[in-house]
């Protein structure tokens, strides 16, 4: 589809787009949803043949029945609820957003966010995401094709600290942590303490321990939550930005607003400056 023009007026729509999400997730309590919906529609990307990623055809109808991604009409119809505030966004960038957001009013780390995703209509073939029953080698496979590390699988991992397993949807039920609704390093914590009682670990959430590449990340993000912060907001935006090659403009347009504003200051400084100087020079003429 068309190029997204990333000027000053569509990122102040986002913005309040961003804005309106905060409000729709903390209301509806559906921080999880959303980034489960934000994840399942950048995660079906081919590093070797560029297609699939973060461009919104989650929303057409054949890529929605997809098994992995029952359920998720739930999010996308509160994502249309925002979408009607602000139809300049693309479906692309406001599933990416809601993401972002899921993870800050969570508690989790501010993930940067760089907008001018274009929405496709060709949705990927059935298949190109995690199936929760397999093991290592499956999580390498689905997540190498996507052009990330072992590092950035443990990390975008630990989203499983958000939200709870539905039987209906993936045949799993249960949350990972005591908290489904706080983003933080739980999900490593209860991962190395075993099985917990009433706690769900997925034969994939396993792998990650038996694994000794994996496991040296879950170790060291149980015991460093700051270090996991860091970690996942990297990955997250990797992951965010796939099959998205963010142009130029995007920055240009937030360095030219920068600039415009700095330049305002300064005007503004130089005036108050120059009614100071008159003020002073006319008390004086007076006084003699």
């Amino acid at each position: 589809m068309a190029a997204v023009a990333v000027d000053a007026n569509y990122l102040k729509e986002i913005e309040k787009t961003r804005r309106d999400l905060r409000a729709l997730i903390s209301s509806k309590n559906c921080a999880p949803i959303m980034l489960r919906l934000a994840w399942h529609d950048a995660g079906t990307y081919d590093v070797k043949s560029k297609t699939g990623g973060a461009n919104g055809s989650i929303r057409n109808e054949e890529e929605l029945k997809h098994g992995a991604n029952s359920g998720l009409k739930i999010a996308i119809d509160f994502c249309e609820e925002v979408k009607k505030k602000h139809p300049r966004i693309t479906y692309a960038d406001l599933y990416q957003l809601a993401g972002v957001v899921a993870v800050e009013i969570t508690g989790g780390p501010t993930v940067e966010f760089v907008p001018g995703r274009k929405d496709s209509l060709v949705s990927p073939r059935e298949g190109r995401l995690p199936d929760a029953k397999q093991g290592g080698q499956h999580l390498r496979d689905i997540f190498y094709r996507m052009g990330l590390s072992d590092k950035e699988i443990v990390a975008l991992s630990g989203a499983h600290t958000l939200g709870r397993a539905h039987p209906e949807r993936s045949g799993f039920g249960g949350a990972w942590t005591s908290e489904p609704l706080k983003f933080d390093n739980s999900y490593f914590v209860e991962l190395l303490k075993g099985e917990t009682e009433g706690l769900l670990k997925l034969p994939t959430d396993n792998a990650l321990l038996d694994d000794p590449a994996f496991r040296r990340y879950v170790e060291l993000y149980a015991q460093d939550e700051d270090t996991f912060f860091k970690a996942f907001a990297m990955a997250h935006k990797k992951l965010s930005e796939l099959g998205f090659s963010p142009s130029s403009s995007a920055s240009k347009v937030e360095a030219k607003t920068t600039v415009v504003l700095a330049q305002s200051a300064v005007g503004v400084a130089v005036a108050a400056a120059v009614v100071v100087l008159s003020y002073l020079y006319e008390a004086r003429r007076i006084k003699k």
